[in-house]
C-alpha cells in the first residue's frame, strides 16, 4: 500500500513507557513500540524518534527537591537517554536496526549528533533515536522533537499521547469537550490549546512542518496515519 509521509519523527513521552507502574519502564509498553515502529519499517518509512524522560525523572521536577534549574535540566537529559537505550534493545530484539544518538557526548553508549549522519543513517532504514534533549538546559523534549524533525528534513511530527487527538478541553477532565480533525496552527495559539510547548510550536509554525497528535497505545494507528488515514489530529498551515 503506497506510504504518504516518507520520513517521520515520533514523539513519545516518557510517562508512556510507565504503563500502569507509577515509575520507570514496564517491559510491555516497550514492546508494543517496538512492534508498532517495526510496522513503520517495514513499510519503508524512515523513522526518527524523540522520547521524553519524565517516567525517569523530569528537571520542572529539580526545584521542589532543591536542585537548581540547570542541573535538574542535565539530569533529564540523561533520563532520556536510559529510554532511549531500553527502546533501542527492544527494537533490535525485533531485528531493526538502530542509531541511538545523544546531544551529549557518551561515546561508549551512543553515538554524538551529526546532521549528515543521522539523516544517511535513515536513508539506510536504521531507526534513529535522538536522546539528551538538545544538549542545551531550559528545552524540552518537544523542542527537542521540533528541532530534529527540521533538521532531518522529516514530513510530518507524529506526537502519541494518551487520548485521540487534541480537544477544546481536557477530556479526561471535561465530558463536554470537543475533539478537532484538523486545526490551524493559528487556532491553537487563539484557543491556547497545548499541543507542545510555545517554542516546539512556534519551529514547526514558522517552518511549515505539520503535526499528527494521536493514541499511540491503540495498535495499528501508526500505520494506518502514513498510509494516509485521518488519525487523531492534523496541525497545519
Amino acid at each position: 500500500m503506497a506510504i504518504k509521509y516518507k520520513r517521520v519523527l515520533l514523539k513519545l513521552s516518557g510517562e508512556s513507557l510507565m504503563g500502569k507502574q507509577g515509575f520507570g519502564i514496564e517491559a510491555s509498553m516497550l514492546v508494543h513500540y517496538a512492534n508498532q515502529i517495526k510496522g513503520l519499517v517495514d513499510e519503508g518509512v524512515e523513522v526518527a524518534i524523540v522520547i521524553g524522560g519524565g517516567n525517569i525523572f523530569r528537571g520542572l521536577q529539580a526545584k521542589d527537591s532543591g536542585i537548581e534549574r540547570v542541573q535538574g535540566d542535565y539530569m533529564g537529559m540523561l533520563a532520556t537517554v536510559i529510554n532511549g537505550m531500553a527502546l533501542q534493545s527492544a527494537l533490535e530484539k525485533t531485528g531493526v536496526y538502530t542509531r541511538l544518538i545523544t546531544a551529549i557526548k557518551m561515546e561508549q553508549i551512543a553515538e554524538p549528533y551529526i546532521r549528515r549522519r543521522a539523516i544517511r543513517h535513515l536513508e539506510k532504514g536504521r531507526v534513529v533515536i535522538f536522546s539528551a534533549g538538545t544538549g542545551s538546559p531550559y528545552f524540552t523534549t518537544d523542542s527537542a522533537a521540533a528541532l530534529r524533525a527540521n533538521e532531518i528534513n522529516a514530513d510530518v511530527i507524529l506526537k502519541g499521547t494518551r487520548v485521540d487527538g487534541i480537544y477544546s478541553a481536557d477530556p479526561e477532565k471535561d465530558p463536554t469537550a470537543t475533539k478537532f480533525t484538523k486545526i490551524s496552527f493559528a487556532k491553537c495559539i487563539s484557543l491556547g490549546l497545548s499541543v507542545m510547548d510555545m517554542t516546539a510550536f512556534t519551529l514547526c509554525q514558522e517552518n511549515n512542518l505539520p503535526i499528527i497528535v494521536f493514541d499511540i497505545n491503540r495498535k495499528e494507528n501508526l500505520q494506518k496515519i502514513i498510509q494516509g488515514e485521518m488519525i487523531g489530529t492534523f496541525v497545519g498551515a
